[in-house]
This record gives C-alpha cells, structure tokens and sequence, in this order.
C-alpha cells in the first residue's frame, strides 16, 4: 500500500540552490576565458589545466543546473518520480568530464617534462591571483549546498581542485620567476591532475550507486528489518529493498507479513502509520510503499530476494 502522500515535488536538492550554481558557473567560465588567454600569451601549460578545469567545471555546473530545471517538471503517468534522476545523470557526466581532463593534462605534461618550453612567470601569478579570488567566491556560494546534494557537491569538490590548481599556478610562477626552472611548469601540471582524480572517483562512485539504485548510504537494511519486525503485529519482512531516486530522496519498499488480526480487525491504517512513523524517524525514509499481507502468501508470489 502507498504511502499516501506526494514526496516527490520540490524535495531535489540541487534545485534549492540553483541560483548559486548559476554565479559559480559563470564565475567558472569567466576564470576559464581569462586564463585559457593567458596560456596563450605565457606558454604555461599548468595555466592552460586550470583553464580546462575550469572550462570543465563551467559545463559540468551548466548541467547541474539544466538539471534542477528539469527535475522541477511534475510527476506524469510514464515518469512517476518526474525527471529528479536528471541530476544524477548530470553528476555522472560531470565525473566523466573530469576523468578525461585529467588524462588529457597527464599526455601534456608528459610530453613537456621532455622538452619543457620557457613560460612568461610573470602572467602566471597575475591569472593566478583572478583564478584564486574567483574560487574562493565560488566556494563560499557552495559550502552550505554541498552537504545536500550531489550535484552542488560534484561543483563544491571541482572548484576546490581549481582552488589547489590557482595555487599551483601561483607558486610555479614565483618559482620559475626566481630560479628560471621552467620543468615546474609540467611537474604541476601533474599535481594539478593528481588532485582531480580521489574527487572525481567518489564522485563518480556516489553516482554509479545511484543510478544502479544501490541501498542509500546510512541505511542498514538489516537494522531496518530489526525495526519493522519490533513493530506489534509485524510477523515479517521480505522483497525489501531502499534505493535513491536523486539527492536527498531515498525510497523504500517491502512486503510486510502482519497478525490476521490486523486485516481482518480495520487495523491496516494504523499499522501503516506505524511503518511509516518507524522509517521517517529512525531513517529519515519518508517515501515509503508497503504491501501488508498475511503468512504463508510469500509462497505463490515471484520469486522474491531480501
């Protein structure tokens, strides 16, 4: 038996703090622009990564927000949950997207450490410094939200790698400036790649757990069985099974095998509202589907699992 109330309507988290996003995007993509202009001009290959990171961050945080967008588009009878999952297809590619800039920063520098190029110091500390000051705007935008959803997290994990790429960038300039080794220019490159990559692992990981609908982080359901058996008049449970339809909405559904007493005795509603109370209290599951029935009506149903 359902619920009985709509969860799914204004519950997605990435779309409380779009407005946010939006500023982080285009303070990413003006970053970006700048300092793709000063790679050019200096010749530093670890300026043009964390431009490319920055661009990336640009298109990745542009989804997210196309996404909370689209996840606002009601419920309809062939998209039951809406278009929330849209923001976990949007955190995937954005993981995607970083997994290949790293690749793409390595192959350089690589090739760099062979035969690294003189670079203009001096245009590196200056897009340096903009890059820094505009991170750090982008990341106090994102500090609260990063906790809420995993798109506003992907875009918080992305601007503090760009944070740690505008220090790279900084410090190889003052380097270089000082003592003419221009090798640190590709060594930070890689430093910069090294740096993407754990984020966007877990990233990616959180994602892909979703999207294969995996049992929500902080739910146990061994521990979540123990609570509903407790319950007076549950005999037990079976076909349960707690997934994630998009940040800060886990789900959960489950056969529940009750007393005869309960059906027969108008008690369903209340055991029920039990179920219900158990899952929002204990777990913080407030859509919940549960089917009551009576022992022995396991057997002629599909084969079931958990």
């Amino acid at each position: 038996m359902p619920a009985g109330h709509d969860h799914t309507q204004g519950l997605t988290a990435t779309g409380r703090h779009r407005g946010r996003l939006t500023a982080v995007m285009a303070i990413s993509g003006g970053i970006a622009a700048a300092e793709i202009i000063g790679a050019l001009i200096s010749g530093s290959l670890v300026l043009l990564a964390d431009a490319a990171h920055m661009a990336a961050d640009a298109a990745g945080v542009g989804l997210s927000v196309l996404a909370a967008y689209v996840a606002t588009r009601p419920a309809t009878d062939r998209r039951t949950f809406g278009y929330a999952r849209a923001e976990i297809l949007a955190a995937t590619v954005n993981a995607l997207l970083l997994l290949g800039l790293a690749a793409f920063i390595v192959v350089e520098a690589v090739q760099r450490l062979a035969a690294p190029p003189s670079v203009g110091s001096g245009l590196m500390i200056v897009f340096g410094v903009v890059a820094l000051a505009g991170n750090g705007v982008s990341l106090l935008l994102l500090r609260r939200g990063q906790a809420q959803s995993l798109n506003v997290r992907g875009a918080f994990l992305e601007v503090a790698s760009d944070t740690f790429g505008a220090l790279a960038v900084i410090v190889s300039g003052i380097v270089i400036a000082a003592t003419g080794f221009t090798l640190l220019d590709p060594i930070a490159s890689l430093a910069v790649a090294l740096l993407i990559l754990p984020r966007t692992w877990h990233l990616l990981r959180d994602a892909v757990d979703v999207l294969l609908e995996a049992s929500p982080r902080g739910i146990d359901l061994t521990e979540v069985r123990a609570h509903m058996t407790a319950l007076e008049g549950v005999k037990d449970v079976h076909d349960l099974h707690a997934w994630t339809i998009t940040s800060g909405l886990p789900v959960l559904s489950a056969h529940v095998v009750v007393d005869p007493a309960v059906l027969t005795g108008n008690r369903s509603a209340a055991m029920l509202d039990a179920l219900q109370f158990c899952l929002s209290g204990h777990f913080d599951v407030v859509h919940s589907t549960f089917q009551l029935e009576p022992a022995g009506h396991a057997d002629h149903e599909p084969s079931a699992c958990l």
